[in-house]
């Protein structure tokens, strides 16, 4: 089934559909050929919105969390996926160690791990989880309302490796966005591969730097498939230093948000869109649906109360909030059981391996759903993600429909891979 679409089934998504399906072997062999080049990130996961007339990436995770929401008919790809990772990087791996979060008491975060317990047990390796909270001093194990239990020990760092009490592991799988900053256990590891690199991580990664990335990927696939690529690319702008409750950077931030509105206006112009455009501020670094605002006019920066700027301040882990991105905001005209929805495409290496649906049934068309009240509904990428029909009406078929949101997740995914070349603080430098 294809989520309802309250556009009609003729918008220019659908062509751009018709166009990816004509033009799969040239996209594939375009995508084989960039990854000869660039190593894709270990694992990830894209947020996609689709306005019926626009159908763009809105975040890249490096971190994915949410792994539970696959369908075990999902795993036999992730389980493929991290079987042929691995053997990229360690082929001869026997130990993974797994860094989560720190927050321990969240059942749907813990059935995540477990589920990444899964995938990597099947891929042929042992799997334990080791913590960077200074709570965990011993081995703790927690139980699941879902009769399952997990056990999270300490790490122990020995001169130049990282491992548990027992355990040496060759490969160590960061499920820690590292929001807090850097800690120093995980620096100058020795033969130990890390994944992702430490410099994926939020101290160091910027959601400019992805989406510059991926407005320079955009334009080369618009140039494949012959399209304009606006209708998969949203701009953006960015602002250094704001501070919401000090009324700081609210110059450049008005003056972005206008310029930005105003760009939106001629594009929905020129394709005769008749909807009012909006910009969605963010954390250019950070996750967790915190310190977001949906603006469709510049004066309403003006306007803000006292408990909107306080939102507006800090981030997971409590970080301040002062560096933003102002992003096109991209309508959601998806819909299941009436709430509104947006996918979110599962990847590992370079392969698409699931999703699902992200809904809310108290959020708008034009707000982020990545809030508390979310739901999840599995995508059907198992049994067609990966195997378009043609000759299908656009729109109608979910093979197709999931088939073109693998692809724009792939050229986020490809995005973030050109963005980790460029932030690798170790990468050889050229004159």
């Amino acid at each position: 089934m294809v989520p309802h679409l309250i556009t009609a089934l003729t918008g220019p998504i659908n062509e751009l559909e018709q166009r990816i399906l004509d033009t799969t072997p040239a996209i594939e062999r375009w995508f084989r050929l960039e990854w000869m080049e660039h190593t894709p990130p270990f694992y990830s996961s894209v947020d996609i919105r689709n306005a019926g007339f626009k159908l763009a990436p809105v975040d890249t995770n490096l971190y994915p969390g949410g792994w539970n929401n696959l369908t075990p008919q999902m795993l036999p790809l992730a389980v493929q996926a991290a079987m042929a990772a691995i053997e990229k990087i360690c082929p001869e791996a026997r130990n993974l160690l797994v860094v989560p979060e720190n927050h321990t008491r969240n059942s749907f975060y813990l059935s995540n791990l477990l589920q990444l317990k899964r995938i990597f047990h099947q891929a042929g390796l042992n799997v334990r989880f080791g913590s960077l909270s200074a709570e965990i001093k011993e081995p703790t194990t927690l139980n699941l309302p879902t009769g399952e239990s997990i056990t999270i020990e300490p790490l122990i760092r020995s001169d130049r490796r990282l491992g548990l009490k027992g355990f040496d592991p060759c490969t160590i799988l960061l499920n820690n966005d590292l929001s807090a900053g850097l800690p120093g256990i995980l620096e100058d590891l020795n033969e130990q591969y890390l994944l992702p690199p430490l410099h994926a991580g939020w101290s160091v990664r910027r959601k400019s730097t992805h989406f510059k990335a991926y407005e320079e990927v955009s334009k080369r696939f618009g140039k494949l498939l012959g399209v304009d690529p606006w209708l998969i690319n949203p701009m953006f702008a960015q602002c250094g230093e704001v501070n919401f409750a000090q009324d700081l950077g609210m110059e450049c931030l008005t003056s972005h948000v206008d310029g930005l509105l105003s760009k939106i206006k001629r594009k929905y112009k020129e394709y005769g869109i008749n909807e009012k455009p909006f910009v969605v501020l963010k954390p250019d670094n950070g996750t967790y649906g915190m310190g977001i605002m949906t603006v469709r006019d510049a004066k309403e920066l003006s306007a803000l109360g006292r408990k909107a700027k306080t939102k507006m301040s800090t981030i997971k882990d409590g970080q301040a909030l002062s560096e933003i991105i102002i992003q096109e905001g991209v309508l959601t005209n998806e819909r299941v059981n009436d709430a509104v929805a947006e996918p979110v495409v599962y990847m590992m290496d370079r392969y698409v391996v699931g999703g699902f649906y992200r809904i809310h049934a108290e959020r708008g068309v034009d707000e982020n759903l990545n809030a508390p009240g979310a739901s999840f509904v599995p995508l059907a990428f198992a049994d067609s993600g990966r195997l378009p029909q043609p000759g299908e009406k656009p729109g109608s078929s979910s093979p197709n429909r999931f088939y073109m949101y693998g692809v724009i997740a792939r050229l986020a995914m490809l995005a973030a891979s050109y963005e980790l070349e460029a932030t690798d603080p170790n990468a050889e430098v050229y004159d």
